[in-house]
């Protein structure tokens, strides 16, 4: 099997029954050809950086799986029949997976979710902690500073005699 990543955009008026529909049958498509799924990230509604087939958002959905060479062609042949789907783009990330790398890719994935959960967990908890402030440094010297150096003016500049 090899190691790929599919993203694919999804059309964003079709609703979140639709959405779920064709994700599960992807899902299925992969697993049915002795797929592994590793991971489904729906990174939700986003504007398109162009106008893609008269629409300006769209739903994004990226699959990370483990799959034979041929799961590839099928899933790009359905895609390309779908009208609900706006954009694909299927990457080989590796020429061979055995079990022992997708349990691994499975740990490192959930590892990255685990780290960027408690992250984003410190974060919430550091805004909801009242904030202590410096007072500010005064400014009077500073401007006490600027004010006793000697400007020099075109008149005292000492000037070159040929």
């Amino acid at each position: 099997m090899r190691h790929y990543e599919t993203t694919y955009i999804l059309r964003p008026n079709i609703g979140e029954e639709q959405f779920t529909e064709v994700i599960d049958r992807t899902n299925a498509l992969i697993t049915n050809d002795n797929g592994t799924i590793i991971s489904v990230d729906r990174w939700g509604m986003k504007k398109l950086a162009y106008e893609i087939k008269k629409e300006v958002q769209g739903y994004y959905v990226n699959v990370n799986y483990a799959a034979p060479g041929h799961t590839i062609e099928e899933l790009e042949r359905i895609f390309k029949i779908d009208d609900r789907l706006l954009r694909f783009l299927t990457i080989k990330l590796n020429e061979s997976m055995d079990e022992a790398a997708i349990t691994l890719e499975k740990d490192r994935i959930a590892a990255e979710a685990a780290a960027l959960e408690a992250v984003e967990t410190e974060e919430s908890e550091d805004a909801a902690a009242p904030v202590e402030t410096k007072p500010a440094a005064p400014v009077e010297t500073e401007v006490a500073e600027v004010a006793e150096e000697k400007v020099a003016t075109p008149a005292e500049e000492p000037t070159k005699e040929a």
